[in-house]
């Protein structure tokens, strides 16, 4: 057995992620961390370096004074984690004050509350780390993983965390397809389901059938997060432990679970019961192991607040319990405008979600002194700025023959005048590219990047003509094969990441110019999701994730992989189903999926490279989507009186930041 202390990317078995993807790491290092990673955990989970007893935050101390929480040794695990902070020790007290845009915004509550996975990334991206696991092992072949738990570690309400509560989690929630229908596909090998397997009560191993070259990756990012759930509180809830016992406790379970999916209006619904009940953010009486817990639920309201969770596992060097922060209060927003009016004002400690696009920066510089703020810096792994998206499997079969003609896709792309774009809507930066990975990427693909970018207008015309789409209306709009005008209802989710609506004002100017009808659909975020799990989109438009080490977990544009294929969500269905769910995808994509297997079954790194190389040839070949350009450095502000916050981090979804750089240690001297 190999152990892992601090994995590196060649390191991990060369389990996955090839040792050449090293050299784009360096790249985003800050020089401010030179041999060092504030922000990560020490790698050795020692006590603390002065002798004596921990120390804990005056709130949770007038707690043990008062005999209504138990002495701060006895709530921290034998080995708690320990925290190189980023600045300095910091001090107890204070809020952090940020923002979610509505209620669907979860994803800013998991980066910056949320990512305790059983390991984690380091704060440089650059090796996979300790975090709820003390110390981990794998075998040679990559088909055993074995965890090794922090004794003494409990969840927010004093309970213990054991290996029962991943063996739950896997047997009782991940393998029950009521309540998961579709098994995680990064936890299958070589055709079959992966086996969770107690060794004692602070030992699991996770055991497959084949190589599973990409677990630890994955367990590392948002995908793996979560791999547990609190038994003690979850039982009661799930149908096969209110089925135990005497028949007078049995139907007294079953009619507690009746009675609260009644209150939340969920009668005949378990499954979407017991994903709530399950949920952080929505059941604030879950227990977790977070460093704040949620005090009520997501949606109540304008305001969501965390408040410190008593039982946090990790400390700093000199044994003071984290996290500082006594809460972190997210105020709910319907509008990107009014998140920035408030950083403007100050009243944000540190955010870069949402706020921080190309348009907003000179307005944040020229605001710093009276806001009182800085800027960090994030180092993006996205690949561009926009990725358009047209749908390859539209239930109108006219529309789906005419969207999967290559050509209207290559005449749509060099109908965009990308350098008015840049200029007129990112500042003048950046260069026109299409959806490929970044030239710091081992599997850097030029032609996928360079090809059909020139803006030619005569050219586009002339493959639409060929294509036999020759009739026009009286508004000199192109008419589909059965005398119906071409018109595409373009959705996008309203006011998140870019200026992708006015993007698209642009773009339909553009194709407006060669006879293509185009009108953007803005929508709440959680109905864009909706209407694209349903496979009811016409078109739409997202971030370019996965330009670099990303891209080979999460390769999301470059076949259909996941319902974030805008392109063909009902394929990735297919795909993530095994055929069981979604609708079978043409030749070209099938062949991507098989190569994509065979590439997470095998540990060979060279092969892996050869393997993303073929799927990419085949992307560049079919022109699945189309993009922008590439994007500049990425940006967010934090208050000058907020510590601990490192001045640069990389900014991507499998890195969620800024989570890595553990949030716990970052402090305030407001009052």
């Amino acid at each position: 057995m190999s152990e892992f202390r601090g994995v590196s990317r060649r390191e991990a078995l060369a389990l996955s992620l090839p040792a050449s993807a090293a050299l784009w790491a360096l790249s985003c290092r800050p020089e401010a961390q030179t041999g060092r990673q504030p922000g990560a955990p020490s790698q050795a989970p020692a006590a603390p370096t002065a002798p004596g007893k921990y120390k804990e935050a005056p709130q949770l101390a007038a707690l043990v004074r008062d005999g209504k929480l138990p002495p701060v040794e006895q709530r921290l695990p034998k080995e708690p984690l320990v925290v190189q902070p980023v600045e300095r020790i910091g001090q107890y007290g204070g809020q952090w004050r940020t923002a979610l845009l509505g209620r669907a915004d979860t994803a800013w509550l998991l980066r910056t509350v949320g990512y305790e996975n059983l390991v984690r990334w380091d704060p440089e991206w650059k090796s996979i780390i300790p975090n709820i696991a003390k110390r981990f092992e794998a075998n040679p072949e990559g088909t055993e993983f074995t965890f090794y738990l922090r004794e003494g570690m409990k969840w927010s309400d004093g309970q213990p965390f054991t290996a029962n509560d991943i063996v739950f989690w896997f047997e009782d929630i991940v393998s029950n397809e009521e309540l998961t229908p579709v098994f995680p596909r990064w936890l299958t090998a070589g055709g079959k389901r992966g086996k969770v397997v107690k060794v004692d009560e602070y030992t699991v191993k996770f055991q497959f059938a084949a190589p599973n070259g990409l677990f630890l990756q994955n367990l590392a990012t948002p995908t793996g997060s979560w791999t547990f759930a609190p038994a003690h509180y979850l039982k009661r809830w799930h149908k096969k432990y209110a089925g135990e016992g005497v028949a007078a406790e049995v139907e007294k379970r079953r009619a507690l679970v009746e009675e609260e999916m009644k209150r939340r209006g969920l009668q005949g619904d378990y499954q979407t019961f017991f994903a709530i009940m399950n949920d952080p953010w929505f059941n604030p009486e879950l227990p977790v192991i977070f460093a704040w817990k949620a005090t009520k639920a997501l949606g109540e309201g304008t305001r969501l607040t965390f408040e410190r969770n008593p039982y946090y596992w990790k400390v700093d060097p000199d044994g003071n319990q984290l996290p500082y922060l006594d809460g972190v209060v997210y105020d709910l927003h319907e509008s990107v405008e009014t998140m920035v009016l408030k950083a403007l004002n100050g009243e944000i400690d540190m955010q870069d979600r949402h706020i921080a696009q190309d348009r907003n920066k000179s307005v944040f510089f020229d605001n710093q002194q009276k806001g009182n703020y800085r800027f960090f810096e994030t180092i993006p792994s996205s690949m561009n700025t926009a990725v358009i998206a047209l749908n390859l499997a539209h239930k109108d079969p006219v529309l789906r023959q005419i969207f999967q003609d290559k050509r209207f896709r290559i005449a749509l792309s060099h109908a965009i005048n990308r350098k008015e774009a840049i200029d007129l809507l990112f500042v003048g930066q950046g260069e026109p590219a299409q959806v490929a990975p970044l030239k710091e990427s081992p599997w850097y693909h030029e032609r996928l990047e360079k090809q059909y970018l020139e803006y030619n207008p005569q050219l586009a015309n002339r493959l639409l003509d060929e294509m036999g789409l020759t009739r026009r209306d009286s508004r000199g709009m192109r008419l589909r094969p059965d005398g119906k005008p071409i018109y595409i209802a373009f959705e996008v989710a309203g006011g998140v990441f870019g200026p992708w609506v006015d993007l698209l004002e642009l773009v339909k100017k553009y194709w407006a110019a060669v006879g293509i009808d185009m009108d953007p659909k803005v929508e709440d975020r959680s109905i864009f999701y909706t209407r694209k799990e349903a496979n009811e989109h016409d078109a739409g438009i997202w971030g370019g994730d996965g330009g670099l080490m990303d891209g080979l977990l999460d390769p999301r544009w470059f076949f259909p992989f996941s319902n974030e294929s805008i392109f063909a969500t009902v394929w990735a269905q297919w795909f993530q189903s095994g055929g069981t769910r979604g609708e079978e995808p043409i030749e070209p994509a099938k062949r991507q999926m098989e190569l994509y297997q065979e590439l997470m079954s095998t540990a060979d790194e060279a092969k892996q490279i050869q393997l993303m190389k073929q799927i990419l040839d085949i992307a560049a070949d079919q022109f699945w989507v189309m993009g922008i350009s590439r994007p500049i450095r990425g940006y967010g502000i934090v208050r000058n009186d907020f510590h601990n916050v490192p001045k640069v981090m990389p900014g991507a979804w499998l890195y969620p930041n800024p989570g890595p750089t553990n949030p716990p240690q970052y402090f305030t001297t407001r009052r």
